[in-house]
């Protein structure tokens, strides 16, 4: 019996029957759902004469949701993303099910998104207010009043990264009034570049930039874990049978009773199962990889 269960009228009208209006779940036959993975797994390895005897339905759904984690942030492709344009607060609060950042960007009046660099050297402390004589300020339970913003995120954001122009414009004896005559041995890569700054607030969950992204568009390229809805609850068939594996060994590396060839065989297993799904979910086209080589014959400094 064939596994698609439906017409091409229902696929690309959806269940309300009209076109494309985001309810239709297009592409959705290169996934497969949490349930059957789990269905699947008890059916194939648990039972007499297979490789786990006996298994708690709850055991494998536990050890498939963790699966489902280590591949979101490993191979899966797992990558979400979220535009808004910053206001005034210069600010982009973090996503419900953000787990970690694959980049910011910020859209140009073509539409063209430019990578936004991290500040390493800055971030958001705890502002304590204090009074004239610089004594800590308490409030009626007798705890330390904190401000909203410290002052050096308020500082950070009054400052517009610079374009890069002036520096070029400088001359000898400017540079010598400056005194950085032999002391400029290059520049540092991190901050050879004019698309702005930010940096994350992890306790708040909030992005900061610097002033001069006012009214800008900007983009948060990010990972969950995967397990934020039952929707995302989803395997790429092409790493199935890793999570299969994984399930397995997780399982039976877990128990005391287990010889310890059959775990390090499964431990191979597993990791020979999640080299292929990275092979296949790395989307290699030849035609593509000729294109790109074709520039080989340009020099590249390092």
């Amino acid at each position: 019996m064939g596994l698609i269960n439906k017409t091409d009228e229902q696929y690309y009208l959806g269940p309300d029957g009209v076109w494309d209006s985001w309810d239709e779940n297009y592409g959705s036959y290169q996934f497969t759902s949490i349930k059957d993975i789990i269905n699947n797994f008890i059916i194939s390895y648990t039972g007499e004469d297979k490789i786990i005897s006996k298994v708690k339905r709850s055991d494998v759904a536990f050890h498939a949701q963790r699966g489902i984690q280590e591949f979101s942030f490993d191979i899966l492709p797992s990558i979400k993303s979220q535009e808004i344009e910053i206001g005034a607060r210069l600010n982009f609060v973090l996503p419900k099910d953000y787990v970690n950042y694959v980049k910011f960007t910020w859209t140009d009046d073509r539409g063209v998104e430019k990578v936004i660099y991290p500040a390493y050297k800055t971030s958001n402390p705890s502002g304590i207010l204090q009074d004239t004589t610089a004594e800590y300020l308490f409030d009626e339970n007798e705890e330390i009043i904190l401000s909203e913003n410290s002052r050096t995120l308020q500082k950070f954001q009054s400052t517009t990264l610079n374009t890069g122009d002036e520096l070029h414009n400088i001359n000898d004896s400017e540079q010598l009034r400056l005194n950085n005559f032999g002391r400029r041995y290059g520049l540092t890569p991190e901050n050879a570049q004019s698309n702005g700054v930010f940096f994350i607030d992890k306790l708040k969950g909030v992005a900061f930039f610097d002033s001069s992204f006012v009214g800008k568009i900007v983009t948060l390229k990010y990972i969950s874990d995967g397990l934020g809805t039952d929707e995302e609850m989803t395997v790429h068939k092409f790493a199935e049978e890793a999570l299969y594996k994984y399930i397995a060994y997780a399982i039976l590396s877990t128990r005391s009773n287990t010889p310890e060839y059959i775990v390090s065989r499964l431990k191979k297993e597993r990791a020979a199962a999640k080299r292929n799904s990275k092979l296949r979910l790395a989307n290699i086209k030849i035609e593509e990889i000729a294109q790109v080589m074709r520039n080989k014959s340009k020099i590249i400094k390092h």
